[in-house]
């Protein structure tokens, strides 16, 4: 019977604890204290006395946050609107990038080419803009959708995933037996992509639900502005009003408390935060399998 040692604990291990601890509280930090300024009562937050704790406990800026219609509304969009666009970049991403992996496609390389250079060049602000309103599709939810439908940096992690991970031979094997491409992707090459597929559907989501610099550009129609742009419009709305009572100028405004603009936050945040559970054990394996070329 072989009896195992114990590993002993190095002071290279005790230095890489202390250092993930120190960047691990770096990023609890902020968060702590947006939840403690959410739960707390305007005058201990003016006074500067919360940190990561709430003081004189108050639910008050929820109830006001989830009693605004528009910002139940915003959320209830987003939601659709980061599902429906997740879904449509994973189907468009993976019929760009299954293809692109066949040494037998004729132009694949200049094909590559031309997705790539889309990565270092763009039209700009102004031709975007005029494309979009040319096409008929400002103020509308497809403006949010198609132009950023394929991510050419998460096409070519999804094609280095597939040459890593899905053996060539794999493949042939089933063309022997007479499978089509299509049911070579469906039979094989995604049952086997799950770690890939759920971590880049967990970036496009991620980027979508942050977005709000397209809605700013696209959208005047407030019934489909996403969550993170009324975000954007209440802190915005709150700084103007700030500075102009700075200069003496009383225009009726009132200013929001600080508490309510930090339940704002935690209402856009919170929901994004729940599916990296659901995602996290293929998170890591799909990253690391995807950026080494098998």
């Amino acid at each position: 019977m072989i009896i195992g040692t114990k590993k002993q604990f190095s002071l290279f291990d005790l230095v890489n604890v202390v250092i993930i601890s120190f960047f691990v509280i770096l990023c609890l930090v902020p968060f702590l204290h947006i939840i403690a300024i959410s739960l707390s009562s305007n005058a201990p937050i003016i006074s500067g006395k919360v940190t990561i704790y709430p003081q004189e406990l108050s639910f008050d800026a929820y109830t006001r946050v989830l009693s605004d219609i528009s910002m139940i509304r915003s959320l209830i969009f987003t939601i659709a609107l980061t599902v429906g666009f997740t879904i449509f970049s994973m189907i468009m991403t993976t019929m760009v990038a299954y293809p692109l992996t066949n040494t037998k496609l004729k132009g694949r390389q200049t094909f590559m080419y031309v997705i790539i250079f889309t990565m270092f060049f763009s039209g700009g602000l102004i031709p975007e803009y005029l494309l979009m309103k040319s096409l008929g599709i400002l103020d509308t939810t497809s403006v949010l959708i198609l132009p950023g439908l394929i991510s050419p940096f998460y096409m070519i992690i999804m094609i280095t995933f597939f040459k890593a991970t899905i053996p060539s031979s794999l493949n042939e094997a089933a063309e022997i037996d007479g499978c089509s491409y299509f049911g070579i992707l469906f039979r094989i090459v995604l049952p086997l992509s799950t770690p890939v597929l759920a971590t880049l559907s967990l970036f496009y989501a991620v980027a979508r639900w942050n977005g709000f610099r397209d809605a700013l550009f696209y959208i005047s129609d407030q019934s489909l502005y996403p969550l993170q742009l009324k975000l954007y419009q209440l802190v915005m709305n709150n700084m103007v009003n700030e500075a102009l009572l700075a200069e003496g100028m009383n225009l009726g405004v009132q200013l929001l408390p600080e508490s309510l603009k930090a339940a704002s936050i935690m209402f856009a945040t919170v929901p994004i935060l729940i599916a990296y559970p659901w995602l996290q054990r293929y998170f890591v394996s799909g990253l690391t399998l995807g950026s080494v070329k098998g």
